[in-house]
């Protein structure tokens, strides 16, 4: 499979942009435990105009990430094409458009999810994104807006038409929010029109390692894209290689794995953000790290009172549970925004 110069292995696993989750540190960890690629959380074309703190920041990528994508929304034309100049100036791999974000925030300024209403629109923004972009643009978007109005097969084939070099689908519509089964038999049918040149990625209940391989073999998709299955979880990708390739899951992840990684999850966030915010910031993840394992309440119990790097570092790697094994195969999830 390839995305413009970028070549990938067969059957490749991308990280998906998700606000407050896909940060630096968390893609640093994803992709060394097997991501493909990963996506930055979506940006604020209006933010990068207008040179807000917080967008600008959300630039910020290491060469161990590549290949990196960096995701902005907006439905602003003139705005939109602003942005475009910044993006590309930061030299990611990827820029690619959210058309996808079903949340009223998004959706009232005309970007995300709301675009599916407006096709046109979208045809016109993207062809800006093309127009403006020095590398391969691409799409994350939703079924349609609702049951009545899925015209996916139309839409990817603007969209290839409008220049983009790869389509992700989040196989709900945006009335279903996160709700539901995701449709594969959508990217099913898109991997069956012959038109459709462009590789597609599905999105979507790719929650396990058998869901990712079961994606893969019951639409054809080129690559698939993981959201909330890696939140507390970004072993799932090494997994996913090994069940693929191999044909079987490695063991388990340990109690003591764990606390490793989640306390080089806080040393990155530190590094990043600061000492205060990084430990302030990391409390959204323990929950994720270890659900699902006795003692998991009063860990995070313990953490959440913490708050300088050196005394969460003490009591992650003191604390004591007495039940090494998960009573779940997989950690407990958070919303996805991706």
């Amino acid at each position: 499979m390839r995305i413009g110069s970028i070549e990938f292995d067969e059957r490749p696993v991308f990280l998906a942009p998700m606000e407050d989750v896909s940060d630096p540190p968390f893609r640093i960890l994803c992709r060394q435990f097997g991501a493909d690629m990963v996506y930055t959380e979506f940006i604020s074309s209006g933010g990068l105009v207008h040179n807000a703190a917080n967008s600008i920041m959300k630039l910020d990528f290491s060469e161990q990430e590549r290949p990196v994508g960096i995701q902005i929304f907006g439905g602003k034309v003139d705005q939109v094409k602003k942005a475009v100049e910044i993006v590309d100036s930061a030299q990611p791999d990827i820029i690619d458009i959210n058309f996808g974000c079903p949340t009223k925030k998004i959706i009232s300024q005309g970007a995300g999810a709301g675009i599916l209403k407006d096709l046109d629109q979208m045809q016109t923004l993207t062809k800006a994104v093309v127009a403006g972009a020095s590398r391969p643009v691409t799409v994350k978007t939703r079924l349609g807006w609702n049951e009545e109005s899925i015209k996916i097969l139309e839409v990817a084939k603007m969209l290839q038409d409008s220049g983009i070099q790869a389509l992700t689908v989040h196989a709900r519509t945006r009335a279903q929010m996160y709700k539901g089964e995701a449709r594969w038999s959508w990217l099913r049918k898109l991997k069956q029109d012959s038109s459709i040149r462009i590789p597609v990625i599905g999105n979507g209940d790719a929650s396990s390692p058998d869901r990712v391989k079961a994606m893969f073999d019951e639409t054809g998709v080129d690559a698939v894209m993981i959201g909330r299955a890696a939140i507390g979880n970004p072993w799932i990708f090494r997994d996913v290689r090994s069940l693929l390739d191999k044909g079987e899951l490695p063991p388990p992840v340990s109690w003591e794995e764990r606390v490793s990684v989640a306390a080089k999850h806080l040393e990155l966030k530190c590094e990043w953000l600061g000492e205060r915010r990084g430990v302030l910031e990391m409390r959204k993840m323990y929950s994720g790290y270890f659900k699902g394992f006795r003692g998991s309440r009063s860990l995070r119990s313990l953490l959440m009172g913490k708050d300088s790097l050196s005394t969460v570092m003490e009591a992650l790697m003191n604390f004591k549970q007495t039940d090494p094994n998960p009573r779940i195969s997989v950690p407990g999830v958070a919303s996805d925004p991706a």
